[in-house]
């Protein structure tokens, strides 16, 4: 993240989020802006169900993978091998038009004295998904909160997702997913470690 985005995110972080009544207004505004009236029966309660929807959406502004992975174990008996875990479902919403980011993302490292909860994983790359991001963002930013937190000898991320601001607007191409990865340590400086994931992936 660059300077510019850390300004950005402070001075954001210093304002008093909008009120739900507000954020209710402006869906209100966008469904007049789109041609429909905001009145009509099926429309009537649609500000509030957005708003609940986006709380769920965007729950990981709330969430800190700091806190999720703050509970380690030692006692493995000397476990150093790849911990993987495959297919985890993730839910995201591109930064730039704000439509879903839908597919899976793998998660792998190598422990050195430290392993946690594999559920904390999951619970990470959700964290992490439910935020306004690109793919390359998220898929860095899962690598570092593993390495940071556990102070592995490597983590590997792979993410494969489907954009609908790809697919549903501007080329659309369905079918097309875009495929993003992140090494850290010995998964980075050992190919035969990025090959066998590989593998291990099918």
């Amino acid at each position: 993240m660059g300077a510019d985005s850390r300004r950005l995110q402070a001075e954001g972080a210093q304002r008093p989020p909008p009120s739900r009544a507000e954020a209710e207004a402006a869906v209100e505004t966008l469904i007049r802006w789109a041609g429909d009236e905001p009145s009509r029966e099926g429309l009537r309660d649609t500000p509030q169900r957005v708003v609940r929807a986006y709380e769920e959406f965007f729950a990981g502004y709330r969430e800190g993978p700091e806190a999720l992975l703050s509970r380690t174990f030692e006692d493995v008996s000397g476990y150093r091998d790849i911990v993987l875990l495959r297919d985890i479902r993730l839910e995201s919403h591109c930064e730039h038009h704000m439509v879903p980011i839908i597919g899976t993302a793998h998660v792998a490292y190598l422990p050195d004295r430290r392993v946690v909860g594999i559920s904390k994983l999951v619970r990470v790359v959700h964290a992490l998904a439910r935020r306004l991001q690109t793919q390359e963002t998220l898929t860095a930013q899962m690598a570092d909160a593993i390495e940071v937190a556990l102070a592995p000898r490597g983590v590997g991320v792979i993410v494969d997702a489907a954009h609908q601001c790809m697919t549903t607007r501007g080329v659309r191409q369905p079918g097309v997913s875009t495929v993003t990865t992140a090494f850290r340590g010995e998964f980075e400086s050992r190919e035969c470690l990025q090959d066998r994931l590989w593998r291990l992936l099918g």
